[in-house]
Order: C-alpha cells, then structure tokens, then sequence
C-alpha cells in the first residue's frame, strides 16, 4: 500500500530529524548554535510531522481502520496512538517559546533540554509502535475488507518547505544518538502498552486473526 510507504519514508526523515533537534539544543544550551535554526525546527515538526504526517495517519489510515475495517477507535491502537499524538502536540507547543525566542539562562536552558529529550523519546518509541504494529497490522485488516490503497492529499507548499528545510537540518546538525533509549518492535515497545491499550491481541485480534496467525506460524 503506498499510502503505508509513505507513512514509513515520513518517518524515515522525522526520526533523523530528532536527532538533529537533539544536536542543535545541546548546542544551544552550551552557548552556541545559530538560533535561527529553532523555528525551522518548529516549522518541520508543525507543518510536516504535524499537519502532513500525523494529518495522514489520523485522517486517512485511522479513518479507514475505524469506519471500514470496523475497528474501534475509542480503545486500543487507534485510540492510543491518537493520544499520544496530542501530548506530543503539547510537548512541542511548550518547546516551541524556547526554540523561537532568545534563549535565557538557568531554568530557560535546563527547560529546554529536558523538554527535547521528552520529545524526541516519545516520538521515538511512537514511530517504533507504528511501524512495527500500526502499518503491518493495519494494512492485513485493509486487506481484510478488500481495501488495497488509500489516497493521500498532496504536500502543500508548506509541508513540501519544511520536509525540505528538514533534510537541510539533518545536514547541519548531525543526529546526537540516544544511548538511554530502546528503540524496538511491538506492543512492549510501545509507551501506551497496558496505559491506554491493553496490546493488539486483547484490542483487535478476532478468532479469523488467531486462525491466520497460527496458520502462518505451521507454515514456517
């Protein structure tokens, strides 16, 4: 499904772009970094990660699960996915009157800092859910319902500036890695696991998906 690849090439760009984030507020709380870099940031997160990735996901592909995959969108992956969506959002909002004014001193630069480790932790291990559940899982029940692909809007200028300007951070400032963060695969991964959903078997799994799956599991 394109529309899935697409989902997977976004993430490609955002994760890398954390950890640029990473780098350039390292380099600000230390007293450097070109300041003006923050709101392109800003910018990238907003209007691609934000407005166009998380737009698609929730408008289209959760959409889709929900109302013609007849998953439910008040429970489990939909549900917890989309409200981790929100906390980033606020997150990002709180990072946002640091990154695109004169950074103070003290309290300012420590806010900062941790504000960015939040952010990039949590979008981390959010990526990680979805590429490793959302997508795969969501696209077998698609399939399910005879539904192959779903249309996606075009970038508008905006989006198509800020993944651009995303790239060229990426370039400037070269990814810091994590070494406190995990990244992996499945629901124990996932930050909302026995939080907000009690994991794909318990939330989406029917009695046709445990046939599929322990047929799939003889074959091997």
């Amino acid at each position: 499904m394109q529309l899935i690849e697409d989902l997977r090439a976004d993430h490609d760009l955002i994760d890398q772009v954390l950890g640029s984030l990473r780098a350039f507020v390292a380099a600000r709380v230390a007293g450097g970094g070109n300041p003006a870099a923050g709101p392109v940031f800003m910018a990238f997160f907003r209007d691609f990660a934000g407005a166009c990735h998380h737009a698609k996901e929730e408008d289209i592909l959760f959409r889709a699960l929900s109302e013609r995959a007849e998953l439910p969108a008040d429970r489990g992956p939909i549900w917890a996915l989309t409200l981790e969506h929100q906390r980033m959002a606020g997150v990002l909002a709180e990072l946002a009157g640091l990154l695109e004014a004169p950074l103070g001193e003290g309290a300012d630069r420590l806010r900062l800092q941790a504000l960015a480790v939040d952010y990039s932790r949590s979008l981390w291990h959010h990526i990680d859910a979805e590429n490793s559940v959302m997508f795969p899982e969501g696209q077998e029940h698609l399939r399910r319902f005879h539904i192959l692909e779903l249309p996606a809007p075009p970038m508008t200028e905006a989006q198509l500036a800020s993944r651009d300007a995303g790239a060229a951070l990426v370039a400037a400032y070269p990814p810091q890695p994590d070494p406190e963060v995990i990244r992996g695969d499945g629901c124990m991964g996932c930050p909302s696991y026995l939080v907000t959903c009690e994991g794909l078997e318990r939330e989406w799994w029917t009695d046709l998906a445990w046939e599929d799956f322990e047929d799939r599991m003889s074959s091997d």
